[in-house]
């Protein structure tokens, strides 16, 4: 499953849903491309019995709008006390915290954090943010392409 998070009508908090709006005709027939615009916890359900998860949403600006981050949840936490950039009224974080919890949470979860510069209401991407979209998107069709080739323990 690719996870577009984010308002679009939230300037650079639209990034999640963009990505997943320029992947459309481009995803294997057996990946699913989502957004949300709100909680993530109501997807938690629809993670169970998945390999991966491929996650995209915005991140506070650190001072480089459009800069990607590509996080491997494998290797290290997304962190839940950090600035929220997003509208998401239960985090990314929060919500992966709770799939693993319940044990219904994906083996690979792979998050691609785009840093924004804006997040006003009622605004678009800003250029920068805009402009990093096609990258972000060739970079989750080459994630799934890795994590294919990746041997998964079912048991």
């Amino acid at each position: 499953m690719v996870l577009g998070l984010g308002n679009p009508d939230r300037g650079d908090d639209g990034i999640g849903p963009a990505v997943v709006r320029r992947l459309a005709g481009r995803l294997p027939r057996d990946v699913v491309g989502v957004v949300a615009a709100g909680d993530v916890l109501s997807l938690i359900a629809d993670w169970e019995g998945r390999d991966a998860l491929i996650c995209v949403d915005a991140a506070a600006p650190l001072g480089a709008p459009g800069r990607i981050h590509r996080i491997n949840l494998a290797e290290q936490d997304l962190p839940r006390d950090a600035p929220r950039a997003c509208s998401h009224h239960i985090g990314l974080a929060e919500a992966i915290a709770l799939a693993r919890a319940l044990d219904v949470a994906p083996r690979q979860i792979i998050v691609f954090a785009v840093e924004g510069a804006s997040f006003a209401a009622g605004s678009t991407l800003t250029p920068e943010v805009a402009a990093s979209c096609d990258r972000v998107a060739g970079e989750v069709l080459a994630e799934i392409g890795r994590l294919r080739r990746v041997p998964v323990d079912h048991g």
